[in-house]
């Protein structure tokens, strides 16, 4: 089983993030995922994270998101998270504007691994003392070990 602790490194963890939109959120998401695996490109994260959004919103409430993607040839599964300055519209089920957000890329193949992490992301995201906890703190390090002490 994938955990928290192996996907999301370190430098793939940013707070107060000025991203204005989803869809800067999303270009975000795809430069941090592009410079950590040299095979992917930027833009076609941005453009899978796009296409899936395209299907239904990622917004689970609570301010909270969950960007995620397929990827054909990708080798491991990467996970990415921001916390932004300030929320933005991301069509969320309550209408709430999202600070949150935790971005995802799986291998193509891997259908059972990918919906057991996004379950158990949704699962931290459904705790207010792990919202809470992260966005009372700024530095990437701590917001990284309230999600991997909490995480899967």
């Amino acid at each position: 089983m994938v955990t928290l602790d192996r996907i999301l490194a370190p430098e793939r963890v940013r707070s107060n993030v000025p991203a204005g939109s989803r869809k800067r959120t999303l270009q975000v998401l795809g430069e941090m995922f592009a410079d950590a695996d040299p095979d992917l490109s930027a833009l076609s994260v941005f453009d899978r994270l796009v296409a899936r959004e395209r299907l239904g919103s990622t917004g689970l409430g609570e301010g909270c998101a969950l960007p995620h993607a397929r990827v054909p040839g990708l080798g491991r599964t990467l996970a990415a998270f921001l916390r932004l300055r300030t929320g933005v519209d991301f069509d969320s089920p309550d209408h709430e504007p999202v600070d949150l957000v935790f971005g995802l890329l799986v291998p193509d193949e891997s259908t059972d691994e990918h919906l057991e992490i996004l379950a158990a992301i949704a699962g931290v995201f459904s705790d207010e003392r792990v919202r809470s906890s992260i966005r009372s703190v700024d530095e990437p390090t701590r917001i990284r070990d309230v999600l991997v002490g909490n995480g899967v």
